[in-house]
């Protein structure tokens, strides 16, 4: 009877064993040898310490076609299970690429789906470690259902929990949607790629040659695309983001944010005083008037290579996560763009998700012009921005540090559009154009018509720009709620959203809006 027993206890012992080993010895080998580390090495240093409890650890595939029986290994080429981060709660998904190239299998695809649905009745985020080499072509049709049962709960599940999305090796073809249903996708540099069609059908049907690195790189998807959000230089560093990334935001749609404790003191800052320059159309870098606002060292920036005239991340303010999104004067003078709406729409979409409050700082001079702005629907995706602001019902406050034109003033988080508090400093010009062009239109005939149409343009400028330059006609309408000196920002802000802190606001009873996707 002890020996049986015994006998027992091995077999477990022999199958768990067999389990942590994924493909074996040989392919872990492989795996070090490109720079990755393995499935489980990964969830180790994801989780906490002792922190992680796997589920589905002896499943086995169940096809028989093209000899599959014959090959078998516990798991089925995914890690799944719960731990928790920093003590938080998170569901997790770690694809092997060592077991059959991380292909998904009917199996692999179950072994997902539990945790999902696990996820989303505790209220916990879901990290997901894509590795994979795609469909399980053994498995034909099956394979492909897996696929939309995991597709499915991503879209029930977005604005419910957070879902985040490492790419840590290749996620080719159907199994790039799931990553693109997910809030955050973060790619690492060499090792990660991720496209709809890979290099040689690319080759086949239109006859380009490209490498799997140029068409879905890390690289090209943070900066041309915009599919990835963050890039890493390896597994460590790439870990070690999406952990700082979970920091900053809550649970789940019902929770706040972890806020870290804060003792409010002297917060003037007269370094934010001397950035804004006394040109109107010389550039300054909106990053230091960020760093300027919010807590120390807390700024996490999201889309950092993809669309650089405007700037989303979050941030620390008085030790309270919020969402900040701020026209970049830097690049392209900050204009809104095709590209710029469609990132900060998604981030602000995302935070009013979450609970998370919005900075907006608003240094705007209009749309960008152009033949390929307007037939790329620069329309449509600057309405996705102006949708995304409407809709959005956390504490919401905007400070207009210099440019305020056109429509681009009503869509950066205007009073127009529910915008709770609005800040101006001295310097902001809230009008429906530059002086010089608004004088031109004006004055044309009187312009034309003087002796020195130079000086009279010069004239008509600087009146025009003494009545509209300026945030004082938007002041005495109430569009701006108060014009402050720029040291007294952070000050102001901090007392705004603790005065906001329980906003209530609710949409219209519907099922949903229609976005202008």
């Amino acid at each position: 009877m002890k020996t049986t027993s015994m006998n027992k206890r091995e077999i477990l012992n022999q199958k768990l064993t067999a389990a942590k080993m994924g493909g074996g010895q040989k392919r872990i080998d492989a795996q070090h040898s490109k720079n990755k580390l393995t499935a489980r090495e990964r969830l180790d240093l994801l989780l906490d310490k002792n922190s992680f409890e796997e589920i589905g650890a002896l499943i086995k595939h169940r096809s028989t076609d093209f000899g599959m029986e014959k090959t078998h290994y516990p798991g089925d080429g995914v890690v799944t299970g719960y731990g928790t981060i920093h003590g938080r709660l998170v569901y997790v998904f770690s694809q092997d690429f060592t077991v059959f190239g991380g292909s998904l299998s009917e199996t692999h695809a179950e072994k997902i789906c539990k945790i999902m649905d696990m996820a989303m009745k505790n209220g916990a985020p879901v990290i997901g470690l894509n590795d994979s080499g795609g469909a399980r072509i053994q498995e034909g049709v099956v394979s492909l259902g897996g696929y939309a049962d995991i597709f499915y709960r991503n879209t029930r599940a977005s604005g419910v929990i957070p879902q985040l999305s490492l790419v840590m090796g290749p996620c080719a073809g159907g199994a790039v949607y799931s990553p693109a249903i997910t809030d955050f996708i973060l790619m690492v540099e060499d090792t990660s790629y991720m496209f709809v069609t890979g290099p040689n059908v690319v080759k086949t049907v239109t006859n380009e040659k490209v490498s799997a690195e140029d068409l879905g790189g890390a690289s090209v998807h943070s900066e041309k695309s915009g599919v990835a959000h963050l890039t890493s230089s390896n597994d460590l560093q790439a870990i070690e983001d999406i952990k700082k990334l979970l920091s900053y935001i809550p649970q789940n749609c019902e929770d706040s944010a972890p806020e870290l404790p804060y003792v409010i003191d002297d917060e003037i800052r007269n370094n934010l005083c001397n950035i804004v320059p006394e040109n109107p159309n010389q550039p300054y870098d909106i990053k230091e008037v960020i760093q300027g606002i919010i807590d120390q060292e807390s700024f996490f920036e999201i889309h950092k290579d993809f669309a650089p005239n405007i700037v989303v991340g979050f941030a620390r303010l008085a030790g309270k996560s919020i969402g900040v999104v701020a026209n970049q004067p830097a690049y392209l003078a900050g204009v809104l763009d095709v590209q710029s709406s469609q990132k900060a729409a998604r981030f602000v979409r995302f935070c009013d998700c979450f609970n998370i409050p919005l900075l907006v700082l608003e240094d705007v001079p209009g749309f960008l012009p152009g033949t390929d702005q307007e037939w790329n629907a620069i329309i449509t995706n600057g309405a996705k921005l102006l949708y995304a602001f409407s809709e959005a019902s956390v504490p919401r406050i905007t400070v207009i540090t210099r440019k305020a034109y056109g429509g681009a003033y009503d869509v950066m988080n205007s009073k127009h559009i529910g915008a709770d508090m609005n800040f101006a400093w001295p310097s902001a010009e809230i009008a429906v154009m530059g002086a010089k062009g608004a004088a031109e239109i004006i004055f044309r005939n009187e312009i034309k018509s003087a002796k020195d149409p130079d000086a009279a343009l010069a004239n008509k400028e600087r009146e025009y720009a003494d009545i509209f330059a300026n945030p004082y006609r938007a002041a005495e309408r109430g569009f701006v709620d108060e014009v402050i000196h720029p040291e007294q920002t952070r000050l102001k802000l901090i007392k705004a959203f603790a005065m906001l802190e329980n906003k209530v606001d609710s949409l219209p009873q519907k099922k949903h809006g229609n976005i202008p996707l």
